[in-house]
Parts: C-alpha cells; sequence; structure tokens
C-alpha cells in the first residue's frame, strides 16, 4: 500500500529556561517535570487543535536512566495530562537527541502514517550526569587504536580539534566572550520570550527555629548562562581542564544544564482542519559519522549532507544554530565550512545559553522556528556535533 508524501509543519514550540547544572535553579526540578512543562507550554499554542489527534510524542535524552529513565516520553505525556491514546518514545543519540526526535517525528507525518505528532527532548544533568550514573564501556573498545577514541571525553575530543584545525587559545576564549554577549543582548530585547514558557520553582527547606518547612517560589524566565561579567582578562586567565597544555578551559566550553524543549507538528490537511498557522516546515534532517576522536567536526559533514537533500546552498540559509560544545569545534566548523559568522548563533549558544544534551536540538529548533518567523527570514538550519563521532543537521522553511 503506497502512501502518499505530505509535508510536515511546525504549529508549535516551546521550551523551558535552561538552568546551569548542578547548582542552578533548576536543580531540583525532575526531568519529567520540566519535560511536562514544555509539554503543556507547546500544546496551549495551539489551543484549537483537538489532543485526541495526537498519534505519537517522540522525546529525546541522552542519558535515559535515573530520573529520566523508564521511557520518560510516557511517563511524562501522561503526566502532562495527554491523552492515554497518545503513544510515546525515548530516543537517544546523544546532542542530536532532540533533532532526531524532530525528524521521526516529521517522517512519520510525511510518509502519512500520522498527521499530529509531538517531538522534544529532555535532560537534567544536575540529576543525572555526563556519561550516566553507573558508566560501563565495552572492553573491547580499548583493544589496539582503532576504536579507541569511542573512550575520550568530550574535552579531549575538542583539544584535537584545536590542535588539527589550528584553533587558537585566544580565538577561542573570544568566541565564548561574543556568545555570552549576543545571549545577554537577546535577553535584554525580549528575543527569547516567544520560546521560553516561565517555570515555577519551588524549594523546601527546613526552618530548625520555627520547626516546620520553609516553602520558597520563584518564576524562572530567562536561561541561567549568560555573565555579564565575563570579559576577555577573565576567559584567559581559566586554565585548561582537560590536557595540562591544552587550551580548551571551562569558559570556552558549553555549560552543563537542565532543561527540556517540546514541538507540535501536523500534517497541511490538519493546519487546513483547525485552521493552523504553521511557525515553519520542516525540510529535512540529516546526520553523518566522523571518527570518535574528532567528533566536534560532525557538522563539517553533516551540513553539506542536509543542503544537497534539500537542494540548498549555503548562501540560502539565513541563520544557523551551530550547538556550541566547544568554541573550538565551533569554530573549525565555521571556518571549514565557510560559514557566515553573523549567521552563526545571533543570540549566543551553548557556551553561554547551556546545553542540556538530549534536550538541546528541541531547543534550538524552537530558537530557529520563532526567530524565522520574528524576523522575517527564509531558512534556518539547527545542526551539531554527537559523542562518538557524529554530525547532524535539520533544515526549517519559515511559510
Amino acid at each position: 500500500m503506497s502512501r502518499q508524501v505530505q509535508d510536515a509543519y511546525v504549529v508549535a514550540a516551546s521550551r523551558t529556561p535552561i538552568g546551569k547544572a548542578p547548582r542552578g535553579a533548576l536543580r531540583t526540578v525532575r526531568p519529567d517535570d520540566l519535560l511536562i512543562h514544555a509539554l503543556r507550554a507547546a500544546l496551549a499554542q495551539v489551543p484549537g487543535l483537538d489532543p485526541q489527534r495526537i498519534q505519537d510524542a517522540i522525546i529525546g535524552c541522552a542519558m535515559p536512566e535515573g530520573a529520566q529513565g523508564m521511557n520518560v516520553a510516557r511517563i511524562s505525556t501522561l503526566l502532562a495530562g495527554l491523552p492515554q491514546s497518545v503513544g510515546a518514545v525515548t530516543v537517544n543519540r546523544f546532542c542530536a537527541s532532540g533533532l532526531t526526535a524532530i525528524a521521526m517525528a516529521a517522517d512519520r507525518i510525511r510518509v502519512g502514517e500520522a498527521d499530529v505528532m509531538i517531538a522534544g527532548g529532555t535532560e537534567s544533568m544536575s540529576m543525572v550526569p555526563m556519561m550516566g550514573v553507573n558508566p560501563s564501556l565495552n572492553p573491547k573498545v580499548f583493544e589496539g587504536d582503532e576504536n579507541i577514541g569511542i573512550a575520550y571525553g568530550m574535552g579531549l575530543t575538542a583539544e584535537k580539534v584545536a590542535a588539527q584545525w589550528k584553533v587558537s587559545r585566544e580565538d577561542q576564549d573570544a568566541f565564548a566572550l561574543a556568545s555570552h554577549q549576543k545571549a545577554l543582548a537577546a535577553q535584554q530585547a525580549g528575543e527569547f520570550k516567544d520560546e521560553i514558557a516561565p517555570i515555577e520553582v519551588v524549594t523546601r527547606l527546613p526552618d530548625l527555629e520555627a520547626e516546620k518547612v520553609a516553602v520558597r517560589k520563584r518564576t524562572m524566565s530567562l536561561d541561567e548562562g549568560p555573565r555579564a561579567d565575563t570579559s576577555a582578562e577573565a576567559l584567559g586567565r581559566l586554565r585548561p581542564v582537560f590536557a595540562a597544555k591544552g587550551s580548551v578551559t571551562a569558559g570556552n566550553s558549553s555549560q552543563t544544564s537542565d532543561g527540556a524543549g517540546a514541538l507540535v507538528l501536523v500534517s497541511e490537511k490538519v493546519l487546513k482542519e483547525f485552521n493552523l498557522v504553521p511557525l515553519a516546515r520542516f525540510v529535512t534532517a540529516t546526520v553523518r559519522g566522523v571518527p570518535p576522536e574528532i567528533m566536534g567536526i560532525g557538522p563539517k559533514e553533516a551540513v553539506p549532507a542536509a543542503l544537497r537533500q534539500a537542494g540548498l546552498s549555503l548562501p540560502d540559509i539565513d541563520w544557523i544554530e551551530l550547538n556550541e560544545a566547544f568554541a573550538a569545534q565551533s569554530l573549525a566548523v565555521i571556518r571549514d565550512l565557510g560559514l557566515d559568522p553573523s549567521k552563526v548563533n545571533p543570540m549566543g549558544g551553548a557556551i553561554a545559553l547551556g546545553h542540556p544534551l538530549g534536550a538541546t536540538g528541541a531547543i534550538r529548533a524552537s530558537t530557529v522556528v520563532h526567530a524565522l518567523r520574528r524576523r522575517n527570514l527564509k531558512y534556518g538550519m539547527v545542526t551539531m556535533c554527537v559523542g562518538t563521532g557524529m554530525g547532524a543537521a535539520g533544515i526549517f522553511e519559515r511559510v
């Protein structure tokens, strides 16, 4: 039985603010609760859509264990109040988990197997650390040199990229400073307002004198990461953390973070049926592999592949969300591909805003689709490097 090929449209995109891990404002908020908040906020953007029409929810998570284990997608959709008829699955492609979830949801629509899908991602790096609670690599990784790159920490891969692509410490620090400056400017201009759903954070602390539990509430509406006190001098004083004579520091690396994002995708049939206004059309997405020891260079393979699939060229792309895992790999990708720096992360990137691993793809996609509409631009791209040696890229079109 053949199915009609159709377009997939993003009609809603929302995210939580990003908290700093492990001591930020969201450190006590469970990752499923972060996702519940993002799901409800996204669905609130399309109040006329019948939730019973949602077929499935595909949610990314890079370390799906502990508080974000046990198919966090299904648990969160049920607790968010979605109909029990809505299926849900958790997917893992490390840093590209959220973008992969979007691509998978879009593909279900594009091949005619679904008309309404939810995609997103969630990650609490405060509750589930990098590599998980109990990492266990296959011993074969350490047999010879062929696969040893799988065991490299991402910071070490950034050092290797910096050396191979000759990215200086000064350039890395300058890139990091610019990320903070752009993020702060965007916050002050209110440019994140459309995509961020403010979240109330409740903290309970013992009050021994009063013999009761003190409940404190605060509303968080902005990402915690951007620092107004960051300077070239301050960044320059930081020591390398991954190699004794290296150039990668905490200041020119992405921040460990907590956050979630969610998008609603529909077919053209549902657009017309419920009179919905699309934020963007999903154009294409692709993944390509690179050597694990230089995993940060992944976008240099994924971006050209995505452009070829879409029948586009780099000048056609107006906005590029290049996930800043490290300044070293970001600069290497920008230089290798010849990206226009003015189009890359105009509102700052993960060095300033944070990188909650499996949620980042959905979060950055939310940024792109709202930015295209707000600034009347045509095409936007989300791209990132991926642990164990991959790159991913997705393209969206304002319609």
